[in-house]
């Protein structure tokens, strides 16, 4: 398509406005649209007759006083209660460490059977990733309890636990990272002569060790928070302790094992955040 011509005398801003693009589309009303479509089914979902919840604001309004009773209680931590915490709380840190490190040496041949580029065999691949479906749609919970049924009460079904929920983050979200990657390197080596043992072991682990340390560190805070959980059905660790103090009503020491949990976590995640700029 050419370009109209404009005579040589013609002023700058007329020669712009020839040259002008098209204004760009408006898409104001499908936006309006789609966020009244979003509200409508919000609140449809909380109409009883059409089998939504029936949220009770009511409720909530009438036993305010019970809850700000409550928050003024967690509001004055006694921390006389503190030492009795150390215990639990490095019995928390073990398993947390334990759990990410086991989970961390069993995710590495399993991520790269998961992801196409380092697994052409789709049966095998298809397979695995049902398992690890099935292993992160159990819940955390469901799990420990079971599992304390099993062998008792302590740290050992917390501590497998940890290793399965661990397991099924690093291997689903790894092996989703390493297949939208650009692998030309693996085309390269298999141009080369290359088998598939060699080329995941010289190529495609190297360049995944990244993500592989991110996905590791992260579950390693994530299990200083669900092993707090964790202990309410008796999975040990600092929760078991918790949930004592919640069932004696003594909320001045729930209060500090709260602050301990929030400051562990925070120093986890300040070495976290430099190891990962070293090692990335």
């Amino acid at each position: 398509m050419s370009t109209p011509s404009i005579p040589a005398g013609t002023e700058p801003a007329a020669r712009a406005g020839a040259l002008r693009l098209p204004d760009k589309p408006r898409t104001r009303l499908r936006t309006t649209l789609v966020i009244a479509a979003f509200a409508a089914f919000t609140v449809a979902t909380c109409i009883p007759a059409i089998g939504g919840i029936d949220p009770d604001f009511g409720a909530l309004i009438r036993n305010w006083d019970n809850g700000s009773g409550l928050l003024a209680r967690l509001f004055q931590p006694d921390f006389a209660f503190l030492p009795r915490t150390v215990g639990p709380m490095l019995e928390t840190l073990q398993m947390a460490l334990v759990g990410a490190v086991a989970a961390a040496a069993v995710s590495v041949p399993l991520t790269l059977w998961a992801a196409a580029p380092t697994n052409p065999n789709a049966l095998t691949r298809r397979a695995l990733r049902a398992v690890i479906n099935i292993v992160r749609a159990i819940p955390d919970l469901v799990y420990a309890t079971i599992l304390v049924a099993m062998v008792g009460v302590g740290a050992l079904p917390g501590l497998i636990t940890l290793f399965l929920f661990d397991l099924g983050i690093i291997v689903k979200l790894v092996s989703e990272a390493i297949d939208s990657a650009d692998h030309s390197y693996l085309e390269a080596g298999r141009a080369a002569g290359g088998t598939q043992a060699q080329l995941n072991r010289v190529t495609a682990l190297p360049q995944s060790w990244p993500l592989f340390a991110n996905q590791w560190l992260y579950t390693l805070e994530l299990n200083v928070r669900i092993s707090a959980i964790l202990g309410i059905v008796g999975a040990g660790g600092i929760g078991r302790l918790l949930d004592e103090r919640r069932a004696f009503y003594a909320y001045d020491d729930v209060s500090v094992i709260i602050l301990e949990i929030l400051v562990v976590v925070i120093l986890i995640e300040i070495v976290s955040n430099v190891l990962r700029r070293r090692l990335v």
